[in-house]
């Protein structure tokens, strides 16, 4: 399947260019980019629709050039801001960069062949403004710009000078990188239409040989038509260090149920076939969340720190198909969840199987402190062993109720011990 095709299918487009001929320039790999302002030290996840757009195009066969914008930094991007971005130094874009740089190549092969990774202020810090007036600025209709909508929607509040420059510099990017790197198709997000356009325009006014494309994604949003990649707590970053990789989960895992589908099609490699049938009317909508927090966590953090966030969450909160009715391609049925998780664990001697009750074992699990709570607790559904509710608080503990040796006893929704057999 062409590339184009592929994101069309799995939702990523918005808008492109030159429609029919873009699908058939496709048919043979070609050098594409999108590019990354270092605005901060770390990605958040609504950066994830254009490094999966990338991820796609890449294994399609495509060389993705990753530019990191250490150059329209110090301009700012007013695309979709309602004022001007708060001024970086030099010092803090320098910084930046790094973090960005690393987390791309988490995603994409970025090695100097099968992809790129460049930085725009190796042509635009040294460029002269004379020359940017005189073989760029020359080729830009003021009326024209005014109309792009990053500019317009600034009109009211103000649009400073520094940023309404900002479209001539990155159609400048498209320029450069199509003369030097025959890159011909530029992606970005749908705010970015205006300055993809221009340089598009750019490239045919400076009469470049090939033509030029674009592609832009759409904004994504939350079935209540909140901003996609916010919680109460704010920004969901790709870097453990600011949003960790349990939160990450869990934030995959808390979507809405009608949202499941297309950010398992944006978010996650599984085959789209799958994709319909985990998702379908009647599935098991928890379980397949489950699937889609721990894919974007695998590719994110890699596969232990998901199958730790996935074993953690189950620990706390309870598995959504325990049995593994639900079928899937994904290494989440591989995870071993004892062994995955770090929880509190409690020894029990396995000659005491016949002679401890559900209630004696809360206390010694340290879980409750008398009988008489434990009794309230599982009477109250509050008891679990696993998955499972426990029915009788005087019903004995055999070993029937362990599964190599191990069984997760819970009180509530928060609070478990591992409880492990010895000899």
């Amino acid at each position: 399947m062409n590339a184009i095709e592929i994101l069309k299918q799995r939702g990523f487009i918005y808008q492109q260019t030159h429609e029919q001929e873009l699908t058939e320039h496709l048919n043979q790999s070609r050098t594409f980019y999108i590019g990354f302002d270092p605005t901060a030290d770390s990605l958040h996840v609504g950066s994830l629709v254009p490094i999966m757009a990338m991820v796609h195009m890449q294994a399609a066969g495509h060389i993705p050039i990753a530019i990191v914008g250490g150059g329209t930094a110090r301009v700012g991007d007013p695309s979709g801001k309602t004022e001007m971005r708060k001024m970086l130094s030099e010092e803090q874009i320098t910084e930046n960069e790094k973090g960005i740089e690393i987390q791309l190549k988490n995603y994409l092969t970025l090695d100097g062949q099968q992809g790129k990774l460049i930085n725009n202020k190796d042509w635009l810090l040294p460029l002269s403004y004379i020359h940017m007036l005189r073989e760029i600025g020359a080729h830009f209709s003021v009326n024209r710009m005014m109309t792009a909508e990053s500019v317009r929607q600034r009109m009211e509040t103000g649009l400073s000078f520094l940023e309404f420059n900002y479209m001539i510099l990155q159609a400048y990017d498209f320029y450069r990188l199509l003369s030097d790197h025959d890159c011909t198709l530029q992606m970005g997000g749908q705010d970015q239409w205006g300055n993809i356009v221009a340089g598009i325009d750019l490239c045919r006014r400076k009469e470049c040989k090939q033509q030029a494309y674009g592609v832009t994604f759409p904004l994504i949003t939350n079935s209540s038509g909140a901003k996609f990649g916010k919680s109460e707590s704010g920004n969901i970053w790709l870097d453990p260090s600011r949003t960790s990789p349990l939160e990450f989960y869990q934030f995959w895992r808390n979507v809405e149920d009608t949202d499941v589908k297309r950010f398992m099609l944006l978010f996650t490699l599984l085959p789209v076939d799958e994709i319909n049938t985990l998702t379908e009317k009647g599935s098991n909508i928890n379980r397949a969340k489950e699937i889609l927090a721990f894919e974007a966590t695998r590719i994110t953090h890699g596969e232990q720190q998901a199958a730790k966030a996935f074993a953690t969450a189950v620990a706390k909160f309870g598995q959504a198909d325990p049995k593994g009715v639900m079928q899937t391609s994904s290494s989440i049925v591989k995870v071993q969840l004892e062994k995955a998780v770090d929880m509190p664990r409690v020894a029990l001697a396995q000659a005491e199987l016949g002679e401890l009750t559900w209630a004696d074992l809360y206390i010694k699990a340290e879980l409750t402190k008398t009988k008489g709570e434990a009794k309230r607790l599982i009477r109250g559904n509050g008891g679990r062993y696993g998955n499972t509710v426990i029915q009788k608080p005087d019903e004995f503990v055999d070993l029937d109720h362990f599964q190599d040796g191990k069984l997760i006893l819970r009180a509530g929704k928060k609070r478990f011990k591992l409880i492990e057999l010895i000899d």
